[in-house]
């Protein structure tokens, strides 16, 4: 189809980025600055730019010529994406004794952006089965680790991940799927909503309600598929990300064994939102990867494209607007690796900025990617052209993993928190730096109004 070649090309520009950060040649200056002023691969290590350059391959061979196919048919690539685990994409950050990659969230973020500009939706999915797979690595122990772990890194299993109920998405301390213990096994009934790869996968991270209501009486178990008892609703029409199934998760007295629980009954709440943690991060890069490759298909569409008898690319609207894209991207970019490695350093922000980096990244992408459908015109409405894959497939970041308005409540909370704890910390240092206390203050508060006044919903 149409769509093929110019993504195929635009997954090996990223290429090239790591081979060379020398710019790409091209017909025109602008394009030279386009081009190099978002290359991925700055501030990178050598061994950072290897393994980003292993992606953006994968992404050009074995992903974009099949994009908009995947899309059409709704074709889950199973194996596409066992061959990518065979480059270690299967278990990034999951550590090597059970088959992982060992790799940092930094280099999940590098990795994940520029998969994610050959397919964003099948790349999404991959980000999910990962972040699965870590859970279990970390809250499991070795038996279920040794058991889970391997067939999951290498993805001859498939992983889905299990929070969202018809009645509690957001608010996932409500949760109803509830899990009664009968000797070694627990007998789960409930039903989980908008699961990724639900019905086609192997193995369910299920959170459940074990004890009181709220977040201390969650756990977590992983149920097994043919498990009696575990079925599926319908394959949903959506969108976007139409390479992964979606469907509704039913259990309907299934019985799960007590081995098969992650951590101590009561933990689970905090094991899901761990995971969601790097979760955000993960789907804030497959956004930076939309956004990377559509800026550069409006790149090349104005410079080929003419009306008035020369080519978009000289007009000059058009070029402030790219100007505006790509510093958006790079900004975006910026924000997602620095909450990577806050994330991966266990620094007292990370959770913070985890949030911050989902909030920012996801709404600003998105706009790059409908801003970059914009400048095609009415060829950008037509399904030949793959700009408009890109806007469907993350037009979803902006909901899953924390909808934009509960983030900033989140985030304002935080601020709150910081608050006090500096009026703690006053009380007992008594006057000793006090001016940097208040200063400190003054720059909470001052962003904590700002927030309010912008969203009154957050207060």
């Amino acid at each position: 189809m149409a769509v093929v070649g110019p993504l195929s090309r635009i997954a090996r520009i990223g290429s090239t980025f790591c081979r060379n950060n020398s710019v790409v040649s091209s017909r025109s200056s602008q394009r030279r600055g386009i081009v190099s002023c978002i290359d991925p691969s700055h501030g990178l290590t050598d061994e950072q730019k290897e393994f980003q350059k292993v992606a953006f391959d994968f992404a050009a061979n074995e992903m974009a010529p099949h994009m908009a196919d995947w899309d059409q048919k709704e074709i889950f690539p199973v194996e596409t994406m066992r061959k990518a685990a065979q480059l270690g994409f299967g278990g990034i950050y999951v550590q090597p004794d059970v088959g992982g990659s060992g790799l940092s969230r930094l280099d999940t973020s590098i990795i994940f952006e520029a998969l994610s500009t050959g397919c964003v939706s099948t790349t999404a999915y991959i980000s999910i089965h990962n972040m699965c797979a870590w859970m279990i690595d970390t809250f499991g122990n070795n038996e279920q680790r040794e058991k889970f772990c391997p067939d999951l890194c290498s993805m001859e299993k498939f992983a889905s991940y299990c929070l969202t109920e018809p009645g509690s998405g957001s608010d996932a301390a409500s949760l109803l799927t509830s899990a009664q213990k009968k000797g070694d096994h627990y007998i789960l009934n409930g039903s989980k909503a908008f699961i990724s790869g639900g019905g086609d996968t192997d193995v369910y991270v299920v959170m459940c309600r074990t004890g009181v209501k709220g977040p201390k009486g969650i756990s977590c178990l992983v149920v097994e598929k043919g498990t009696p008892g575990l079925s599926f609703g319908k394959k949903e029409k959506k969108v976007g990300w139409n390479s992964q199934p979606t469907r509704a998760v039913i259990f309907e007295d299934c019985e799960v064994p007590v081995t098969n629980r992650l951590g101590e009954e009561g933990q689970g709440f905090n094991i899901a939102m761990k995971g969601l943690n790097g979760g955000r991060i993960n789907i804030a890069s497959c956004s930076l990867g939309a956004a990377h490759a559509s800026l550069l298909l409006a790149r090349d569409h104005l410079l080929v494209r003419k009306q008035f008898g020369e080519a978009l690319a000289n007009n000059q609207y058009l070029q402030f607007k790219l100007a505006e894209m790509a510093t958006k991207l790079v900004a975006s970019r910026l924000l997602v690796r620095e909450a990577a490695k806050a994330l991966q350093t266990n620094h007292p922000d990370a959770v913070s900025l985890c949030s911050m980096a989902k909030l920012f990244v996801t709404d600003e992408c998105f706009n790059i990617c409908n801003q970059a459908l914009q400048m095609h015109g009415g060829y950008g409405y037509l399904k030949d052209y793959a700009v408009q894959q890109f806007v469907r497939d993350i037009r979803v970041h902006q909901i899953l993993e924390g909808q934009f308005v509960l983030l900033f409540v989140k985030i304002t909370a935080i601020f709150r928190t910081k608050t006090a704890s500096l009026d703690l910390c006053r009380n007992q240092r008594g006057d000793e730096d006090d001016h940097l206390q208040k200063s400190a203050d003054g720059i909470l508060m001052n962003l904590f109004s700002w927030i309010t006044r912008t969203f009154p919903s957050a207060s």
